[in-house]
């Protein structure tokens, strides 16, 4: 299978819930920032790959403060974000012409490992979606405003990037109206018709979104290079 490979990152985070004046995807960590560690993971998966990276036009200069003073000199596509994450995809994916396969991921998923971006591109290519998914750890209840529900766990599973679909699939499914109820690009293509196909994750791949997270990836990053 020759699919050509792409990767669109989204970074449009503002650091809310993780108490930062500066956008999570730019803070520290490791003395690198979050999200030069999410493109450089792409990057040991292939240097072949074209990466297509959404930013909030207001962060265009921040990156480019960080491409220098990284000496980060691979090739990116900066794309303007919008309002929304469906904006934000649709408008990445505006930036990639002809067939492929696209890997969609959370610019503050640093952990990411090669296997895992490889294998999503593998089973797209046969199966046109790939989205990584892990088993839950913990009971899980079902609640609503006066009772609360035991669920079987089994049955559940939590969703994470990459998100890997077949270009021509993944941008027909964009024209869609957006719905807030779609939290996800697996949900869109869902919503567009598409069966989803969910392949072994990692716990180790963590989206940064609080202060423990940091200093769980953190934790995790030392363990690799002991």
């Amino acid at each position: 299978m020759n699919n050509k490979e792409y990767a669109l990152i989204l970074a449009g985070g503002k650091g809310t819930r993780i108490k930062t004046k500066l956008p999570k995807q730019f803070l520290e960590l490791k003395g690198k920032p979050i999200l030069l560690h999410t493109i450089e993971a792409f990057y040991r998966y292939s240097e072949k790959i074209e990466i297509v990276l959404v930013l909030p036009e207001d962060d265009f200069e921040i990156w480019e403060t960080i491409r220098k003073k990284f000496n980060f000199n691979k090739p990116i596509v900066l794309q303007k974000g919008g309002e929304t994450r469906f904006q934000s995809v649709k408008n990445g994916l505006s930036k990639i012409e002809g067939p492929g396969i696209v890997a969609i991921h959370d610019g503050v998923r640093p952990l990411v490992s090669e296997d895992i971006i490889g294998a999503s591109f593998h089973l797209a290519a046969v199966h046109q979606s790939a989205v990584a998914a892990v088993r839950l750890k913990d009971s899980i209840r079902m609640t609503d405003q006066d009772n609360t529900k035991a669920v079987d766990r089994s049955r559940f599973r939590l969703i994470q990037t990459p998100q890997t679909f077949d270009i021509a699939l993944i941008k027909q499914a964009y024209e869609m109206k957006e719905d807030a109820s779609l939290t996800d690009d697996a949900s869109v293509a869902e919503r567009s018709g598409h069966v989803i196909s969910l392949f072994e994750g990692s716990y180790e791949n963590i989206k940064i979104t609080t202060p423990e997270d940091l200093i769980v990836a953190e934790a995790l990053l030392n363990s690799k290079s002991i």
